[in-house]
């Protein structure tokens, strides 16, 4: 899929402000790795994140959702009325129903001509609804659309851990709780519009995707509790991963060496460095950010990218790989030109 006159008019990103050192979650787990003779350090040395971000208790996944929503649209600086439609990606939501796009739409106090729904991928959803949204512009729907994605990891680690601390907890069921962990908080947002009427924006060039859902079976979650088949989910993700990006060189005409600035979604140390070996990137294009924010989920790519615009690793003319897979499984690839 190739746009021609779909483009980034913006991105914001807001770091939550409570920094959870993964010593301090080991020292909660004290009793239950010592029990199974788990060696101390354990989650930073196999990781290789060194801490995540939390929000302050009773925070909401939409009040963020909104606050980064809303800095991309000033830094837009456009008229919210324009906007026609705003898509929340996030793992989190603050109830079943509504959905937590109505609550950023209402907070956000966008027109009632503005479509809004929650589009649910796991870690991939925020790069779905760059495609989704890419389309109606493209086809003359909309001028602009919102999305908006409000991450919060503290619930889950904390039912993690009390969980963990029950004496039937086995090395298995360790295992298989392990990556909750690793998640992280932070919140991002992305407005997309015509890139011949936005002067300065970046073109969507556009995105390729491929599923593999015969792993569905490999992570599974609910608010307070999941399990993830850690080193097959791997295997199987880095396989479908060189897929996607054989798609990608193909429909995009990408190379390790054509592409300036690589925005991954990044689960750990791990996992990050395996696919750059796999793909044979160049890892010093990406910026890492999960040693100090962990795995925020889908809104990780996007945060990324707004982190490279404030630290200046972005220029025009630079191409710009996003790459993301979500459990499913599912795997993204897009190109933007700044």
């Amino acid at each position: 899929m190739r746009f021609d006159n779909v483009a980034v008019v913006s991105v914001a990103h807001v770091d939550a402000p409570l920094r959870i050192p993964s010593a301090d979650l080991e020292d909660r787990l004290a009793p239950v790795l010592q029990r199974l003779e788990v060696q101390p350090g354990l989650l930073e040395n196999l990781s290789g994140i060194v801490a995540r971000r939390w929000w302050d208790e009773g925070v909401q996944p939409s009040t963020v959702a909104a606050q980064a929503g809303t800095m991309a649209v000033q830094r837009a600086g456009i008229d919210p009325t324009r906007i026609g439609i705003v898509i929340n990606t996030s793992v989190c939501r603050d109830y079943i129903e509504p959905s937590t796009a109505s609550i950023v739409h209402a907070k956000m106090g966008l027109p009632p001509t503005c479509q809004n729904f929650d589009l649910g991928n796991a870690c991939l959803g925020f790069m779905n609804a760059m495609e989704i949204i890419g389309n109606m512009i493209e086809r003359g729907q909309i001028e602009y659309g919102l999305i908006v994605d409000g991450e919060g990891s503290r619930f889950a680690v904390d039912k993690t851990i009390e969980r963990l601390l029950r004496p039937e907890t086995d090395h298995k069921s360790f295992r298989n709780q392990f990556a909750t962990l690793t998640l992280g908080s932070g919140a991002a947002a992305m407005l997309l519009g015509r890139r011949d009427t936005n002067e300065g924006s970046h073109a969507l060039v556009g995105s390729v995707a491929l599923a593999a859902t015969e792993y569905h079976h490999l992570c599974r979650g609910q608010v307070d509790h999941m399990e993830t088949d850690t080193k097959q989910l791997l295997f199987a993700g880095l396989g479908l991963a060189h897929q996607t990006w054989e798609k990608a060189k193909a429909e995009l005409a990408w190379t390790p060496e054509s592409l300036d600035v690589l925005c991954l979604h990044q689960v750990s140390k791990v996992h990050t460095e395996q696919l750059g070996n796999l793909l044979e990137l160049d890892l010093d294009k990406a910026l890492r950010i999960y040693p100090e924010f962990g795995n925020v989920g889908p809104a990780s790519v996007a945060i990324v990218l707004s982190k490279a615009l404030e630290e200046g690793r972005l220029a025009p003319g630079k191409r710009v790989a996003m790459m993301g897979i979500g459990s499913g499984l599912n795997c993204a690839m897009a190109e933007i030109v700044w």
